[in-house]
């Protein structure tokens, strides 16, 4: 991993502290590749900045040789300052700061350090926003309404109901919704993370942290699924380019696997051809779910089995969407509710 400078050709490697560190988190923590390289890229800009403190006169920042031991609170506390100033928002620099406190945790296992520099320093404040997610009608209409099909939009269009009705069924992460397999496969060249499990109802996925869970499938995201595999086993190709993809659930019409930017794409289509306001993405139908499961049963340790939080602190945030839903329905229906007209 690498990248450049904008004032020099040369390329900014990791240290070799940095690599030792991105490798614990691969094969030991088991970190997804995505959530690998946002760290990668937020030690690489630690690093930069940490450069321009160690350069000599006239020496180039990224020729210059860090020691992570001469960081301090202080300068942490000014690598924040600029990262502000250039206008990055207090999520982005929480994320980095927290890339980098992991870190110096880790390094401090492996050499002496005073103290963690990054302990201490925090973002600029922010206002936490609420999940979007759609009403009840909505998230049935859109994933229940298929677009007017012909001979060369019948294939594309059941892929999409089954992919859109699966989302919302299970509340899955688009992640593991392209990891999907038809049945469980274990061979030298692909071993399945998701499949379907036919028998018991129910899709098995791995989500964060490689941990694997079972989650319910509701009737009409199972006929989806049954509508859509005569087609899709029209597109199988079984000299894939990709080992797995011959045994995906989801395919393109090239027959590889689908990608979760083609899913964002054809969801957000869908949904602006319905006529729904809301800009919709496959989270906005995780978040439905929880939302829509939760106002039902008020079981959130449930919610919390079936989107796979480890923290019940993660799926809390949906009692405050229920409470919302409750305070709107409480002011347009109760007549004591209604606000004074304006004299």
């Amino acid at each position: 991993m690498s990248r450049h400078d904008p004032l020099s050709s040369e390329p900014v490697s990791p240290s070799a502290d940095i690599q030792a560190y991105l490798d614990n988190l691969r094969y030991v923590r088991k970190l997804s590749p995505h959530t690998l390289t946002n760290y990668g890229r937020d030690l690489l800009e630690l690093c930069e900045m940490g450069r321009t403190l160690t350069a000599g006169p006239g020496e180039r920042a990224v020729n210059a040789a860090l020691d992570f031991t001469t960081l301090t609170h202080a300068h942490i506390r000014k690598f924040a300052v600029q990262l502000h100033s250039r206008g990055l928002n207090a999520r982005s620099i929480a994320r980095k700061l927290s890339a980098w406190r992991g870190f110096f945790n880790w390094l401090g296992e492996q050499i002496p350090l005073a103290s963690n520099p990054v302990e201490g320093v925090k973002p600029p404040r922010r206002g936490k926003p609420l999940p979007k997610a759609l009403n009840a009608d909505d998230a049935i209409r859109l994933v229940a309404t298929s677009p007017p099909l012909n001979a060369h939009t019948a294939t594309f269009a059941a892929c999409n109901q089954a992919m859109f009705e699966l989302l919302y069924s299970s509340g899955l992460r688009v992640s593991e919704l392209t990891g999907l397999d038809v049945h469980y496969t274990n061979e030298a060249a692909h071993v399945s993370a998701g499949w379907v499990d036919w028998e018991a109802a129910e899709v098995r996925v791995t989500g964060k942290g490689d941990k694997q869970r079972a989650v319910p499938v509701g009737q009409p995201a199972l006929r989806a699924i049954a509508d859509w595999l005569p087609l899709r086993n029209t597109l199988v190709k079984n000299n894939a380019a990709k080992p797995g993809d011959a045994v995906a659930l989801f395919l393109t019409e090239r027959g590889s696997r689908v990608s979760p930017r083609v899913i964002q794409l054809r969801l957000k289509a869908h949904a602006q051809a319905l006529g729904i306001v809301t800009t919709v993405h496959p989270h906005v139908l995780r978040h439905s779910f929880a939302s829509h499961v939760l106002q039902s049963s008020g079981d959130l340790r449930a919610v919390q089995e079936m989107l796979g939080h480890t923290s019940i602190a993660s799926t809390q945030v949906y009692t405050s969407l229920d409470f919302q839903r409750l305070a709107q329905v409480y002011d347009a229906a109760h007549p004591r509710a209604k606000k004074a007209p304006n004299k």
